[in-house]
């Protein structure tokens, strides 16, 4: 169902990929949205390598929400920072690509949770987390991403 890397020899351990989901805070989300036409969105998320998931929050209404409730396949890309190799000027770059099912959570203890381990993200500050959750949570939708393929890549720019 899924391709095979085209260019297997850039292809990195699934170690890495998790690593990579885990360390780096940003991605994008891509649907299939309005008449059919892709929907990618930057998002914050969170990688439980308990349950090998990827979480995410947001609005509880707009095009994203409608996009999961018309079609639930998506990906989720994330790239490192990069890192170039002593007296090169070219990046190289991991990146990782998701695929699989998308629903939205509709539990409030597991949204907290989620909310929190987005929050933990960013920061350690314990007086930022509760004024956070006390604030928006009820604003707040989760949607989680199971996956069901994943690769990922180490590109040079040059």
């Amino acid at each position: 169902m899924f391709r095979p890397m085209r260019r297997f020899k850039q292809q990195i351990p699934n170690e890495k990929c998790i690593e990579i989901l885990k360390s780096e805070k940003r991605g994008i989300l891509s649907l299939i949205g309005d008449d059919g036409y892709p929907y990618g969105i930057p998002l914050s998320h969170y990688y439980d390598e308990k349950d090998g998931k990827l979480y995410f929050h947001g609005a509880k209404e707009g095009h994203k929400i409608d996009a999961i409730k018309n079609c639930n396949k998506a990906s989720f890309c994330v790239m490192d920072q990069g890192f170039k190799k002593e007296g090169e000027w070219a990046l190289n770059i991991n990146s990782v690509i998701a695929f699989g099912k998308i629903e939205l959570i509709t539990d409030i203890e597991q949204a907290k949770e989620i909310c929190t381990h987005l929050v933990q993200k960013f920061t350690d500050d314990p007086e930022y987390l509760e004024k956070e959750l006390a604030n928006a949570l009820s604003r707040v939708q989760c949607f989680v991403l199971t996956i069901e393929h994943m690769t990922g890549k180490l590109v040079n720019e040059s």
